[in-house]
């Protein structure tokens, strides 16, 4: 198994990278893996998703001694639940220490719990954003208004959680992506003639193609040929969790 991530500001964004993700070790066989878009329209955006992002990574080492420590381990629905409601409850916390308001934490959150050895997974979209599995894709949109978690976090975590429909089973796992709504915004960056590339095939470029898998950057990789073999930019951020069994 391995993973491929990229990450990269977009041509409308002049000074960060609104996005973030994360990949973490549970125990030695299972993984958390999330990628996070803050809102452009919010305060200081990539604060939210940077400090989500942290928030997990948090969750992920403390659970991981707790299961090490108790020689304990959870089904993967209930895994899912535990990260989001530690993650959750986290939020809250600084919200109240940092006398934050809503508008500095709103970021989506495309969260999944990975099983290597069963090659499983379940994933939590909130918000928007694209899932790909073996293939298929699987299109979050919300008319660019995300249902943000900070728009939530006076509310009590289970009746919240219970109500999220946004969520996917996979088995038999060959290849998975998150990634962030960037992944539909390529746009050319100057006017000279290049071959063109529709909408499909710059996704079948990052998330179906296996061509570079031998290599670390494969992302990046293809990142760079669409700019240099057919002018294609990112005009929003775009980041990308990709792990290939």
């Amino acid at each position: 198994m391995q993973f491929y991530t990229l990450s990269t500001i977009g041509q409308f964004h002049l000074n960060y990278d609104e996005d973030f993700f994360i990949i973490a070790e549970l125990d030695s066989y299972r993984y958390v893996m999330a990628v996070m878009d803050g809102c452009s329209m919010g305060r200081e955006s990539h604060f939210a998703a940077t400090l989500l992002g942290k928030i997990l990574r948090k969750v992920a080492k403390e659970l991981s001694f707790q299961f090490f420590v108790q020689k304990t381990t959870l089904g993967l629905e209930p895994c899912l639940r535990k990260v989001m409601a530690a993650t959750f409850q986290n939020v809250q916390q600084l919200q109240h220490s940092l006398m934050l308001e809503q508008e500095e934490l709103l970021s989506t959150l495309l969260l999944g719990i990975y099983d290597q050895a069963h090659q499983q997974a379940e994933i939590l979209a909130i918000g928007d954003g694209l899932i790909c599995c073996n293939g298929l894709l699987y299109e979050f949109e919300q008319d660019n208004r995300p249902d943000y978690l900070g728009y939530h976090l006076h509310e009590d975590f289970d009746e919240w959680y219970d109500l999220q429909t946004q969520r996917l089973s996979f088995s038999k796992i060959e290849d998975l992506s998150l990634v962030t709504d960037g992944i539909f915004s390529f746009k050319p960056f100057n006017d000279q003639a290049y071959p063109k590339i529709n909408e499909v095939e710059i996704i079948d470029a990052f998330l179906l193609n296996q061509a570079g898998k031998s290599q670390e950057l494969m992302l990046r990789q293809q990142l760079i040929q669409l700019e240099t073999h057919h002018g294609l930019r990112p005009s929003d951020d775009l980041t990308i969790v990709r792990l290939i069994a």
